[in-house]
């Protein structure tokens, strides 16, 4: 079957690419998602991530290669398998990053990419309770809710802590002042998770030029003697299919599948397909490579007053907490457990905040199994964890075989620089000097982990090894540049090397944003989308003057 255009993953990146290429109806577009539907009840409810955290049928459930660094671990990193992607399964944390982020993507050889070009993007996606302004926009198909009126009394503590301790109070750390301690936004409508499944695609799956193949795994990209993808080959129910692009193909498969369906496809490092039988299609070195991620570890606390533990962790708890969110579509299961939180310099000589921290009146243990399932402690408490904002280490993503059922091998390669290194020591003090202070000091019983014996720089930074985890940040494995030696795609998302395929989705990240990723991802679809659009009319334009030329010859 023909298309005008192929989108392979329907995620955060991908609905918004099928919805905005569908629109003007002028395209025929297929959208393939190797997941199912977001049918279920447990996607609208904001915590319901609690629920598909372990849940092979809506996650991948990727793990990494064992990280030296971090004591010899594998570390989890869940991936949506469902329409909605990642931001169907994620916590809503609606954070753009510094301006400087991607000030930092133009300066590496990506015009277009600065600040102000990205806003008004930015701008687009979203429609904010402060209406059209400078920072915001009031139009776009994301709701954005602030938080602040509804958060549990103890983060209000924690503001207050942050002021003791000397640090500035920010109220949108989307608006004039990113660097600060406060409540953070969430993308819910009405109580509900607003995601660019529900919010993009689901109000465009009528439009007869959208067809939206769910339950397929892309295999391959195909190409034609001119090194242009011509289509892609998928498996499903069992069988082969084919489907042609007229246009482009366009990969919005995250930043671990879309490096390995680019490896499988034959566009890669020579010597790594070579080793697992892949024909090479044109040698690109940097695919896969320049992987990064927000690694977070958490500081937990006994409180001497009442916590989401003990409205969460009873069952009669949990039953009055679903009846007011079935019939108010309010209270905790409207909202992020991420309540309140910051971004901070860990010390005097950084020009920007280089800290991230997330203060939840909850705290809970990540299960080490995966039959278990996510549940508050069984004592009044709350937790602070951290992560650096801007880390310099760099891991890559790679296939395992020819096989596209075979995981890609993830690895991170974290603490792999002195600068990482020195920001958890630099995290683990701003923790316990906010923590000091008289507000936090009035509703702590004491530090459960990891506890005030663990105080010398060499012990934190072991804490730290052994109890990190991910944020599910993973970016910047097809990395946008101008030298194909250390990029994978152009300014203008195009692969480098090839014709007729892009990459429109986390990976192409130059670098990783300050702060959770979705809310950027979201704005490269939205931009990615514009070029696309730009360059089909620009090539339209070109046709009847090259007949023109062609036939005066």
């Amino acid at each position: 079957m023909d298309y005008d255009y192929i989108i392979v993953g329907a995620g955060s990146a991908g609905c918004i690419l099928a919805e905005r290429l569908s629109a003007s109806r002028e395209h025929s577009v297929l959208l393939l998602e190797a997941g199912g539907k977001d049918s279920s009840f447990w996607f609208r409810v904001p915590v319901g991530f609690t629920k598909t955290y372990y849940n092979a049928t809506y996650n991948w459930m990727y793990y990494s290669e064992p990280e030296s660094a971090l004591d010899n671990r594998p570390i989890y990193c869940p991936r949506g398998k469902v329409q909605g992607g990642s931001g169907s399964i994620n916590a809503m944390i609606f954070v753009r990053g510094q301006p400087h982020d991607f000030d930092d993507w133009s300066a590496a050889g990506n015009p277009g990419w600065s600040f102000t070009d990205v806003l008004p993007y930015f701008r687009k996606l979203e429609s904010h309770p402060l209406g059209n302004t400078v920072h915001h926009g009031a139009d776009g198909p994301i709701r954005i809710s602030p938080m602040k009126d509804t958060v549990h009394p103890i983060c209000h503590v924690f503001l207050k802590g942050c002021e003791q301790a000397g640090y500035a109070r920010t109220d949108d750390f989307n608006g004039a002042r990113f660097e600060g301690a406060g409540i953070y936004d969430v993308n819910t409508r009405n109580g509900q998770r607003s995601s660019s499944s529900f919010e993009y695609l689901h109000p465009a799956l009528s439009r007869p030029n959208l067809t939206v193949e769910r339950e397929v795994l892309a295999s391959q990209v195909l190409f034609d003697d001119a090194r242009r993808a011509t289509g892609v080959v998928v498996q499903q129910n069992g069988s082969m299919r084919r489907f042609n692009a007229r246009r482009e193909v366009i990969l919005a498969a995250g930043a671990v599948d879309t490096p390995k369906l680019l490896q499988l496809s034959g566009i890669g490092d020579r010597a790594l397909l070579a080793r697992h039988g892949v024909p090479l299609v044109h040698e690109l070195p940097a695919v896969g490579q320049n992987l990064q991620d927000h690694l977070c570890v958490s500081f937990y606390y006994r409180a001497n007053v009442k916590t989401l533990n003990d409205e969460m962790r009873p069952l009669l708890g949990k039953l009055k907490l679903g009846l007011q969110y079935l019939f108010t579509r309010k209270g905790p299961l409207a909202m992020s457990v991420n309540q309140s939180g910051g971004f901070f310099r860990g010390s005097e000589h950084e020009a920007q905040p280089n800290l991230q921290l997330y203060f939840n009146p909850l705290s809970y243990r990540i299960p080490k199994s995966s039959t278990a399932s996510l549940e508050p402690e069984p004592y009044s408490g709350f937790l602070l964890a951290f992560n650096p904002c801007r880390p310099t280490s760099r891991g890559s993503i790679e296939i395992a075989s020819n096989r596209v059922e075979d995981a890609a091998k993830i690895r991170i390669n974290a603490l792999s620089t002195q600068k990482d290194i020195d920001e958890v020591i630099q995290g683990c003090r701003l923790v316990r000097r906010i923590m000091a202070t008289p507000a936090l000091q009035g509703i702590t019983v004491e530090e459960i982990s990891p506890g005030p014996q663990v105080d010398d720089d060499a012990a934190l930074l072991q804490y730290f090894r052994e109890q990190s985890g991910s944020i599910y940040h993973l970016c910047g494995s097809c990395a946008m540049g101008s030298d194909p030696d250390t990029s994978v795609v152009d300014s203008r998302l195009r692969v480098h090397g090839v014709a007729g395929l892009r990459v429109v989705d986390a990976s192409v990240f130059p670098n990783i944003t300050s702060g959770n990723i979705n809310a950027p991802t979201m704005m490269v679809a939205e931009k990615g989308a514009a070029m696309i659009l730009e360059d089909a009319v620009a090539e339209s334009e070109q046709a009847p003057r090259a007949q023109e030329l062609a036939t005066a010859h």
